[in-house]
């Protein structure tokens, strides 16, 4: 019943040689070795107490009990004990990047990214509508060139000559003066229309150094294209995303306490799982994109880029046919989350299979209406009866899922963009106090609590028990990574930079911003407790506590009545 947090990190102090962990049969014995060799001697019927030979029965019986059962018994439990612990971490990291990947994206908005840095600059890139670089810049504003005007007037003429409408700012080092600094441009150039938005830097090192960058922009500076990569994630976080081993995005809890190679195939049916839900447009996606589409690899994907750029852009999915190495198979099983949106046949933006076109062209005929009719016309699609059209091929669900494509093509499963404000003036730990209510977004999720970012650079905690007034067993049932929240300030630890939020905003919070007791004083203040009170009573035994023993009676009952 440990949850999985606690198991793992008791699992990790043991390995770090911090804690020593054990299996405590009978917590309420004084000397649960003696109780468990007791059972044994009382299952094999052997008085241990009155015999001549007592003293080495009780011996044979308590190394039987330490050195065979108990060990066994000790390296099982905590085996099964870490097996449940790793598969509940997993899944939080599996949820934690599902939420991630179908993140709300901007759009097709020309965006100047932004990567913050003090000594070595902020590194600029713009990027088009489609997420092609277009210019590149690195400015000094701060801290030791503080170049503040000259980097304002740079920011100003990128944007004027590539009319940019999105400015994309990482929220590492220097997050918080990079904003001040785009704040005050925009604030000087309100023609410009301007607007900020705080990015996730998660993976961002990671892509730069891969060898897809490398080959997307040989010529272009490793930490350049850092500031591409946080301009197109703001674009669509999926497509920018998939190009990251999901492992270095970091969403998880003990990612590195669990089995790899589990976590690995978990996190690649996740990808795979939202890049099918959304689907890709086939002329505009990249490698690492279309190799996460059902029925294609790298290889694949290649040669459809390959393709693509030999014979120019797809104007119907039947070309696919025409890649090399991509077999009818594979066909069969891509073809329906490849979109092509500009395509001659309207059906080829949808989600509608091309085996499935003969079911549309019967309905079109059945109504006299052409294809473009009847795409969106919901009037129409509403009276069709789905039972008009099925075959033996095409049954009610997928006549059904048909209609209600042709009535949404193309639907994006994504929520709309919009996005958190940080309270100005609030830059870094110190600025907080208890009682100030903030807007901030939720940047991971554990089985504990949710941790927000509110533009500090250290991300603050809401316990579970904060995150709503009633009770719940999982924070995911209120929120989720990427969430924007409004919580309030309960305590603020600066030497530790530790935060503590709840998002239960009527509670009532101590406004005297006293510091938190250090572990010493905790300690101290303990010890002079228990001096002051009583030593307790001997507890009575607590049969709740004895499960563990009443299994190794049952265990030795059973073995009984085999013999």
């Amino acid at each position: 019943k440990v949850p999985s947090h606690r198991a793992l990190a008791m699992l990790r102090a043991r390995n770090e040689g911090v804690l020593q962990l054990s299996i405590n049969p009978e917590p309420s014995s004084e000397n649960p070795s003696q109780y468990c060799a007791q059972m044994i001697a009382d299952h094999y019927r052997l008085d241990i107490s009155t015999q001549t030979a007592s003293p080495w029965l009780g011996t044979v019986v308590q190394w039987a009990w330490k050195i065979k059962l108990g060990l066994h018994l000790e390296n099982e439990f905590l085996a099964a004990m870490r097996e449940k612990a790793e598969t509940g971490a997993i899944d939080v990291f599996a949820k934690n990047l599902k939420d991630l990947l179908m993140a709300a994206p901007a759009g097709a908005r020309t965006t100047l990214g932004l990567d913050p840095g003090l000594r070595t600059g902020c590194k600029i890139a713009v990027v088009d509508s489609t997420g092609k670089l277009l210019a590149t810049q690195t400015i000094f504003p701060h801290a030791p060139q503080n170049h503040w005007d000259k980097s304002i007037r740079t920011l100003e003429q990128l944007c004027r000559q590539h009319k940019v409408e999105l400015i994309a700012i990482g929220n590492g080092t220097a997050s918080r003066e990079s904003d001040k600094l785009v704040a005050e441009l925009i604030k000087a150039n309100s023609e410009l229309k301007l607007n900020k938005i705080m990015v996730s830097e998660a993976g961002a090192s990671v892509y730069s150094a891969s060898e897809f960058a490398a080959n997307e922009f040989p010529d272009l500076d490793v930490s350049l294209r850092g500031a591409v990569s946080i301009a197109r994630r703001l674009q669509d976080p999926l497509a920018e995303l998939v190009k990251v081993e999901p492992k270095s995005i970091g969403v998880g809890q003990y990612q590195h306490d669990v089995s790899q190679s589990q976590l690995g195939q978990t996190l690649t049916s996740v990808v795979e799982d939202c890049v099918n839900s959304v689907g890709v447009d086939l002329n505009m996606a990249s490698v690492p994109l279309l190799a996460r589409v059902s029925g294609l690899n790298k290889t694949l994907a290649q040669n459809i880029v390959n393709y693509r750029d030999t014979n120019g852009s797809f104007t119907k999915r039947s070309e696919l046919k025409k890649v090399e190495r991509l077999g009818p198979k594979a066909f069969e099983q891509a073809a329906g989350f490849l979109k092509i949106s500009n395509g001659s046949d309207p059906l080829d933006r949808s989600s509608v299979h091309p085996e499935a076109y003969p079911v549309v062209k019967r309905i079109c005929e059945q109504n006299s209406l052409d294809v473009n009719t009847l795409i969106g016309n919901s009037e129409l699609l509403n009276k069709l009866v789905a039972n008009d059209y099925i075959d033996d091929k095409f049954g009610l669900p997928t006549v059904t899922d048909i209609i209600s494509e042709l009535d949404k093509p193309g639907r994006d499963p994504r929520p709309d963009f919009k996005t958190a404000e940080f309270k100005a003036g609030v830059e870094k730990i110190s600025d907080l106090k208890p009682g100030m209510i903030l807007e901030g977004v939720v940047s991971n999720v554990a089985n504990f609590g949710a941790f927000v970012d509110v533009g500090v650079h250290q991300d603050g905690l809401v316990h579970i028990s904060a995150i709503t007034n009633k009770f719940i067993s999982d924070p995911r049932e209120v929120v989720k990574a990427g969430d924007i929240v409004k919580v309030k300030v309960v305590e603020v630890d600066a030497a530790r930079k530790r935060i503590s939020f709840t998002m239960r905003l009527d509670d009532d919070i101590d406004t005297s911003n006293k510091p938190a007791p250090s572990a010493s004083q905790k300690q101290q203040a303990n010890s002079r407790n228990n001096a002051q009170q009583p030593r307790a009573a001997k507890p009575k035994r607590d049969t709740g506590n004895a499960i563990m023993g009443n299994a190794f009676a049952d265990a030795f009952a059973n073995a009984k009545v085999k013999k």
